[in-house]
Parts: structure tokens; C-alpha cells; sequence
């Protein structure tokens, strides 16, 4: 048995956290790094992902920037080779990166839809295909954590209808590859936030164009009343998730999902 306070000990392991600059990613990346595991933060923006390792190596972690576009091959290869030259293998692979860009159906265009399914899910299959061979080959198991959303179980609001797709293909996939992996000790699960308070959200909020006699404000506030603990959730409330299922509290769970959204889909 292991001891309660080694529970949430992840020192020594290694995390890939994709989009893990900014919001949600950022309360990922934080808390994966507080628990001792070393965090490669794989960002479209280097930029951002450099600013995000300064600051936790200022706090005395570990982590590490590689720029990646999940949706391309080549840049998913090269993010698993980085984060193994850098620290030797990968422990726990965390599927955040993902877009949501607010379009109703009769305004989207293919080259929309195609981009959400590309980033949201075909980015996911490719992270997990190359991390799982990873980690098949190192032959000493490993934590695949997907974020799906609400939306994977049922719809938000109007105009995230690629959105939706995506993230109820995220939700298949994880569980049909969690019978996949598990023979190698693999577990993979999915955490589904609800309304997460981020500066994604609050642009989202601003500039989705609806249709006519949709109020976005008013769909927002109509929202924001249907969660039981009237708010919104925070980036840490989902770093803190994903950590559980990152860690050896999580250790009889896999094709689980573990929705966190204050209680919305109650309603």
C-alpha cells in the first residue's frame, strides 16, 4: 500500500502537458509540476510556454518548452523525442490543446469544421499513438489523460457544434484505447470541465458572432444559472482532476471520465 503522503507524489516522473501555457493547460501544468513530475509544456506559441517554464524554474521546478502543433505529424514526433532527450521517458501524456471557436452551422465553413476535428481529435490520436509506443517500449506503464468537455455529453450553447463533435470523439477514443492499452499498464481517462473561467472564454464571450435575437450575454447569464455552486469553475479545479488521475489515486481507473463543472449538467 502506498503511504498517503506519497499518494500524490510524482517526483521522478515525466508529464507532457499540450497547450499547458495558458488557462486550463496553465492549472494543469502547475499542479503536475507542485507534485515533484517534470512538465514539458507543448505549445503552438513558444513564447508562451517559455514565459510558463521561467516562472515554475523560478519556483524551483522542473519543466521544459517544445513549440508543437498537434495536428502535425512531424511536430508530435518531435515532441516525444524532446521531452525523451531532455528527461529520459515520459510517464503522463495530458491532451489539453484544443479550440473552440463559436460558429452556428449556417456560417461555418469546411475549413472551420476541419480545423476543430484536425487540433481537437486528430491531435489527440497522434499525441497518444507516438507517447503510448513511448511508453510501451519503457515497458513500466503510464497515465493518458484526455480533456473532453461537458459538451462530450451533452450540448453548451449554440455555435460549437464541430466543437461538440470533437470532444464526443475525444471521449470514444479514450475509452476504446484505454481496452487497447491496458494490457501494457497504460490507464487512460478523460476529464470534462464545464464553463472554466479563461481569458479563451472571455474572448469567446466577445467576439462569437449568433444569430439573429441570440443574445450572447444574456445565453452567458442563463448559464451561469443553471450551475448549482453559481460559478464558474477555475483553471486549478481541473489541474487538481487531472493530477488525481496523473497520480496513484487513480490507480484502479481507466476509460473513465470524471466530469467537473460545479454541477451544471445536473440542470
Amino acid at each position: 500500500m502506498v503511504p498517503v503522503n506519497k499518494l500524490l507524489d510524482l517526483s521522478g516522473k515525466t508529464a507532457i502537458v499540450t497547450g499547458g501555457a495558458l488557462g486550463i493547460g496553465h492549472g494543469i501544468t502547475y499542479r503536475l509540476a507542485e507534485a515533484g513530475a517534470n512538465v514539458v509544456i507543448a505549445n503552438r506559441t513558444l513564447e508562451e510556454a517559455v514565459k510558463v517554464v521561467t516562472d515554475l524554474e523560478a519556483s524551483g521546478y522542473h519543466a521544459k518548452a517544445v513549440r508543437t502543433d498537434v495536428s502535425v505529424e512531424d511536430d508530435v514526433k518531435n515532441m516525444v523525442a524532446e521531452t525523451v532527450k531532455a528527461y529520459g521517458g515520459i510517464d503522463v501524456l495530458v491532451n489539453n490543446a484544443g479550440v473552440y471557436p463559436s460558429i452556428p452551422v449556417h456560417l461555418m465553413t469546411l475549413s472551420d469544421f476541419d480545423k476543430v476535428l484536425s487540433i481537437n481529435l486528430k491531435g489527440v490520436f497522434l499525441t497518444v499513438k507516438y507517447v503510448s509506443e513511448q511508453m510501451i517500449q519503457q515497458n513500466r506503464g503510464g497515465k493518458i489523460i484526455n480533456i473532453t468537455s461537458i459538451d462530450a455529453l451533452h450540448p453548451s450553447s449554440i455555435g460549437l457544434a464541430h466543437y461538440d463533435a470533437s470532444k464526443h470523439g475525444v471521449w470514444g477514443f479514450t475509452k476504446n484505447i484505454a481496452l487497447e492499452l491496458a494490457p501494457h499498464k497504460i490507464w487512460v481517462n478523460a476529464v470534462a470541465p464545464g464553463g472554466i473561467l479563461t481569458e479563451g472564454t472571455k474572448k469567446l464571450q466577445s467576439s462569437t458572432p449568433m444569430p439573429q435575437g441570440v443574445d450572447m450575454q444574456k445565453m452567458m447569464e442563463g448559464f451561469l444559472t443553471k450551475i448549482p455552486m453559481h460559478r464558474m469553475g477555475e483553471p486549478d479545479d481541473i489541474g487538481k482532476a487531472v493530477l488525481f488521475l496523473a497520480s496513484d489515486m487513480s490507480s484502479y481507473m481507466t476509460g473513465s471520465q470524471i466530469v467537473v463543472d460545479g454541477g451544471v449538467l445536473l440542470s
